[in-house]
């Protein structure tokens, strides 16, 4: 199997994890933020998309005018990157933010099956902000598995906090 085929199934794998989260916790709850977290399910969403246009489309092919014409990145780099979980309390759709999220996801994949073995080699497309741990496509698509599944484990954390465990089908013998 090539390596960017394992990337991509890795990838999608990563995706479904992430939208079955959050899926499982009420619209109406994601904007609860537990004292002891800091941390609600909208900057949650919001947080995963900019990483995910970031570190699996921008520093790999640079910035898609198709996603810059239908989401404000600009807004959402400033709230849901750095930004403050509690200030954004209010102000954005679940629903929206979900399309928008399918919408990076879709490009996301697009970009990876796009990929030669030889392309992961290569070094990042320039951005304006340096990649955190990356200095080769591989290495940024390997991390927005790795951020993915890091956030995943953020919002079973919140999932139990404000509505219940997650199910993951575990079925107990006896």
């Amino acid at each position: 199997m090539k390596q960017v085929e394992i990337l991509l199934k890795q990838t999608e794998d990563t995706y479904g994890w992430v939208n079955r989260l959050i899926a499982s916790i009420p619209n109406d709850q994601w904007d609860i933020t537990p004292e002891v977290i800091q941390m609600n399910v909208t900057w949650q969403v919001g947080h995963l998309m900019m990483s995910f246009y970031f570190h699996s489309v921008m520093v790999i092919v640079g910035h898609q005018m198709d996603i810059v014409g239908q989401i404000p990145l600009k807004n959402y780099d400033e709230v849901f990157t750095t930004g403050n979980p509690e200030r954004i309390i209010g102000k954005y759709e679940p629903e929206q933010l979900m399309k928008d999220l399918m919408l990076v996801e879709l490009k996301s994949l697009e970009v990876i099956k796009s990929l030669s073995d030889h392309d992961l080699r290569k070094s990042l497309h320039p951005t304006p902000v340096p990649h955190p741990i990356a200095s080769s496509k591989l290495e940024a698509l390997d991390w927005n598995i790795k951020h993915a599944m890091w956030h995943c484990g953020q919002l079973g954390l919140l999932k139990r906090i404000v509505h219940e465990r997650f199910d993951f089908g575990l079925r107990r013998n006896g």
